[in-house]
């Protein structure tokens, strides 16, 4: 009779995804963000952060990465073991790369401001090819030990 080997628990989970890039297809990937990450339990404060920032960058994807016949992909990947909880939005559109807004006053800009949440909301976030032709928009929430109580 062999020993049974220890299993260390799974400390990364993952979630991807295919949606239409429309309207509803941002709406529905906040949605299954949050139940993905409900199930998952992590805490409310990285929840409700991780809801605003997928909404950001799927309408992004819907309104500026939209190439006919090409969906959009939404990626969250959890790392229990160091609480951090990365959202990746790739699209089709790589000559379309987001930059935040440089305006003086935010609100003249003609766009860029979803940024300026992702800034606020994310410890980090940037751009990386997609290929073929796309890109991949990420951002990383830590989930903080003032945070790691609150959960649903």
């Amino acid at each position: 009779m062999k020993p049974l080997t220890p299993q260390l628990p799974a400390t990364v989970r993952t979630f991807a995804l295919l949606l239409s890039p429309t309207r509803r297809g941002a709406h529905l990937a906040r949605l299954l963000t949050t139940e993905q990450l409900r199930t998952w339990e992590t805490s409310l404060a990285v929840t409700e952060r991780a809801e605003q920032v997928v909404a950001e960058l799927a309408a992004n994807a819907a309104l500026h990465g939209r190439v006919p016949g090409r969906d959009f992909r939404l990626a969250l990947t959890l790392d229990t073991a160091v609480g951090t909880l990365r959202i990746a939005v790739s699209d089709a559109r790589g000559d379309h790369i987001p930059v935040p807004t440089t305006a003086a006053d935010p609100e003249e800009a003609e766009s860029g401001r979803g940024l300026l949440i992702i800034t606020a909301l994310a410890d980090r976030w940037g751009t990386e090819p997609h290929p073929p032709g796309g890109k991949t928009v990420w951002a990383e929430l830590e989930d903080r030990p003032a945070d790691s109580h609150d959960h649903y």
